[in-house]
């Protein structure tokens, strides 16, 4: 069974494109990746019908046609003339199809023979690309007869051609290996078995042709061949196919994806910000989560994504000349990212107040004053949600006032083993959409290696009361399901334990790390954070001192971001320092390396017995932020430090 991006086609497709789409699904094979209707250059409308990559296929590029024999009026090889409604006499003049498949293969081939990993290196057809590409056409309501007696062999070689007969399992001829036969006869040149496309080679295809599902990638060569720029990109990394086909499909109205974390949810919803202002250049778009620093990231993501351009060459070629990048003001107008509260106090009559009971008063009566019309909320073509486990119901209630009820485009993404405030929501009461079957898991953690994450969902299960809950699917109910993660196949070291004397000489600890890291590994400082938990005390203060003084003793940059929202405002993750925060601060980010410091504060004093699957989610929170190395200190063997101490002793064997 194929992998088909999106995972199903549109309600406005054809009966014949119907079963053909049926039928890649079904009969080829596991390993191939079927694109449907894909966008290869939004800024020249190469849109074709089909573009289909196999590890022994290569690519091929299908055109389909829903021609029948009474369609069709007078053919040449360059144009066909058409009936455009049938007994009217109206024609219409388009290209052979044939034409229109060959010249989106050539695009495509054009484009990426400029990554120098995609070209052989030796040989007579050495600077070629190392893989096949080829092109055809789909007939889904003709047969070979009616190619014969409409004379379309005259026009197109009968070997780019896939007929009825070939495609429908329910017609007598149809033959799942004959299929693959005749798809792999579309080709010019022959098949050989060095023409292999290994996974690394159909991932930097997708990384070229689909910017939406790029992450990053190195690019370590820089050269010239015929007046073209060539690229050699390393440590590509692009989303998985699950996540492509999600980001991809959440445009059909409202959307919920609960995800692990690590899952690439904040992905997922920064690459539909991306596409939705590509594809909707007339809507406003608002993007919020709970955060200053998540909101800072977030912005981050979207703009890096809005700045990156088509086409990775042109972007090298004016690097190579000096040219910087430009962001178009209109998205700028376009979108609007930020905190619930922030945007909140901009866009209605609400006074700040520290006290939760006030602000409820106060929401309520802006939600009953637009109820009967007093005032109105700003109106936005889509809104999408990041960590929508934090948000109260009031807020949401409040933010789908604001929703065009034209488009009810909301995606909402949460992860409810990462709630740490005492929400209750009802998506369904709350936002007055039904979501049932509207909903998508990402259970797959790509942040984190698999030690981390084994390690962190094993305190998790062993401490949350919510095991009874803990699920790999979605209900039709509103109850907060965990989801268990699956951990990738990335390896990496053990997270480290230390039990040390006082936090002074945790921090000794935690600074020896940071230097090998930096020093040997490579860790750069950005990529490194420091997290904490206390709360609203003089051991707030004296935890975040002794943090940073063994920093500044060690002539480490370091920025404590976290430490009021002039700060949390300002918040850039590329900065060249190592980030001090609490862990609250944290969520929805990732490091290389995370630092937990003073784990015996967890959970915090006099936490009360409905408190403390925030406190273990909090602990669970800051340990999934670290990507590769994770660090936990103590100076105390009690709160969530015992387990620690107790996984430290059976790993030492003490």
């Amino acid at each position: 069974m194929a992998y088909m991006i999106p995972e199903t086609i549109p309600g406005s497709a054809t009966q014949g494109e119907r079963i053909l789409f049926n039928t890649f699904r079904k009969h080829l094979p596991d390993n191939y990746i079927v694109y449907y209707e894909p966008h290869i250059n939004n800024g020249q409308h190469r849109r074709p019908d089909y573009v289909i990559i196999g590890p022994d296929l290569g690519l091929l590029v299908l055109e389909v046609k829903d021609y029948t024999e009474s369609t069709l009026h007078m053919l040449s090889p360059d144009e066909w003339q058409l009936h455009t409604q049938k007994g009217t006499g109206s024609l219409e003049t388009v290209k052979n199809p044939i034409t229109q498949a060959r010249n989106y293969a050539f695009h495509i081939h054009n484009k990426l023979k400029k990554d120098r990993n995609l070209l052989q290196q030796e040989g007579a057809y050495a600077n070629s690309l190392k893989f096949r590409y080829g092109y055809g056409v789909v007939f889904t309501r003709m047969k070979e007869v009616h190619m014969i007696r409409s004379e379309i062999h005259r026009c197109i070689d009968l070997n780019l051609v896939l007929t009825r007969e070939q495609i429908d399992p329910d017609d007598e001829q149809f033959d799942a290996d004959h299929l693959l036969e005749r798809m792999s006869n579309m080709f010019p040149i022959p098949f050989h078995q060095r023409q292999w496309l290994s996974e690394e080679d159909m991932t930097a295809i997708r990384y070229h042709l689909f910017p939406e599902v790029r992450i990053r990638a190195d690019i370590q060569h820089r050269g010239y061949y015929q007046d073209d720029v060539l690229l050699s990109l390393h440590n590509i990394q692009a989303m998985d196919l699950h996540q492509e086909s999600l980001a991809r499909q959440l445009g059909d109205r409202h959307r919920l994806i609960r995800g692990v974390a690590g899952s690439g949810k904040t992905l997922v919803l920064a690459t539909r910000a991306r596409t939705l202002l590509r594809e909707h250049p007339d809507w406003r778009i608002l993007v919020l989560c709970y955060g200053s620093p998540l909101s800072c990231n977030i912005r981050s993501m979207i703009m890096h994504k809005l700045r990156e351009p088509e086409d990775l060459f042109e972007w090298s070629a004016m690097e190579a000349i000096g040219e910087g990048e430009q962001t178009n003001e209109t998205w700028q107008e376009q979108l609007e990212i930020g905190t619930f509260h922030d945007w909140m106090y901009k866009h209605f009559p609400l006074k700040f107040s520290m006290s939760e009971k006030e602000n409820e008063r106060q929401i309520q009566e802006l939600l009953d004053q637009l109820e009967n019309g007093t005032i109105t909320a700003p109106q936005y073509d889509a809104i999408l949600i990041d960590e929508g486990q934090d948000l109260e119901h009031q807020w949401l209630e409040l933010i789908t006032k604001s929703l065009n009820p034209d488009t009810q485009s909301l995606v909402i993404v949460e992860d409810k083993a990462q709630k740490i405030f005492r929400r209750k929501v009802s998506l369904s009461r709350n936002t007055g959409l039904d979501f049932r079957g509207r909903s998508k898991i990402l259970n797959i953690n790509y942040r984190n290696t698999s030690q981390i994450v084994h390690f962190a969902w094993e305190f998790y299960r062993s401490h949350s009361k919510l095991k009874d809950k803990f699920q790999n699917t979605i209900t039709a109910s509103d109850v907060a399901e965990i989801i268990p993660p699956q951990g990738t196949k990335r390896k990496g070291p053990e997270p480290q334990m230390r039990h040390c004397s006082s936090i002074e000489d945790e921090m000794k600890w935690v600074t020896e790390q940071i230097q090998y890291l930096h020093r040997e590994k490579k860790v750069a400082y950005a990529d490194m954070a420091i997290l904490y938990r206390v709360k609203g005390s003089y051991k707030n203060a004296f935890i975040v001192d002794a943090i940073r003084q063994g920093l500044q003793q060690s002539e480490i940059p370091f920025n404590w971001f976290a430490e009021n929202k002039r700060t949390k405002d300002r918040f850039d993750r590329y900065e060249a320092t190592v980030k001090i925060s609490t862990i609250d601060s944290a969520k929805g980010m990732d490091f290389r390396a995370v630092f937990i410091v003073n784990v015996d504060g967890m959970p915090r004093e006099k936490a009360k017995d409905e408190e403390w699957d925030e406190e273990v989610s909090r602990f669970y929170i800051g340990m999934t932020r670290a990507m590769e190395y994770l660090y936990l200190s103590y100076s105390r063997v009690e709160g969530f430090a015992k387990w620690v101490d107790e996984k430290a002793r059976l790993a030492t064997g003490k």
